[in-house]
């Protein structure tokens, strides 16, 4: 198997990171694979805003939780608290992947979300996708946080991803080859 299909048979959601920063080349290596991804007709409908400032992002989190803590359906926040009680699990860098909204802004995140996710695996860091970002974002704060984290007009959050040191290691997912149809 090459290096690259190893990365991506390696990768898994990590959910427990270590605080220590990421290196300034590896910030700017994930951040070339993210902009390296295709998109359709190369519009590139998205913007970036990378988040390093770990005592924001423990505001985020806490935001966050204190809004899933007040749904009435408690289901999210005991499975978040069952995971240690953070929507971002203690991640010192966070990317904020946002869409235009256009026809295929959503999927082109998700491509860059992913380009993203593989370059961390093959340079030993860890990512979790956190799609959850958007409950402090669109919460009764979130104006604010949007406004506080510079997102440009017309914009909006699509996905987000972590990326760090593990602080332990975890089995990708079973392949599940039972959802593949196959037309010969």
């Amino acid at each position: 198997m090459n290096e690259t299909l190893k990365n991506i048979a390696g990768r898994y959601s990590c959910r427990d990171f270590a605080s220590t920063p990421l290196t300034i080349e590896q910030e700017k290596q994930l951040i070339d694979a993210a902009l390296a991804a295709p998109s359709a007709v190369n519009r590139q409908p998205w913007r970036l805003i990378v988040v390093r400032d770990k005592a924001l992002i423990d505001e985020m989190d806490a935001e966050g939780m204190a809004i899933m803590a007040a749904d009435e359906d408690k289901t999210g926040y005991e499975r978040m608290k069952a995971r240690g009680g953070k929507l971002f699990y203690n991640a010192p860098f966070l990317v904020l992947i946002l869409s235009d909204g256009s026809k295929w802004g959503a999927l082109d995140s998700g491509i860059l979300c992913q380009n993203i996710a593989i370059a961390a695996q093959s340079i030993g860091l860890a990512t979790c996708m956190v799609g959850m970002a958007a409950i402090p974002l669109n919460g009764p704060n979130g104006a604010s946080l949007q406004k506080r984290l510079g997102f440009p007009e017309g914009f909006h959050f699509a996905i987000g991803i972590l990326a760090g040191t593990p602080l332990s290691g975890k089995d990708p997912h079973e392949l599940d080859h039972g959802k593949v149809t196959y037309i010969s």
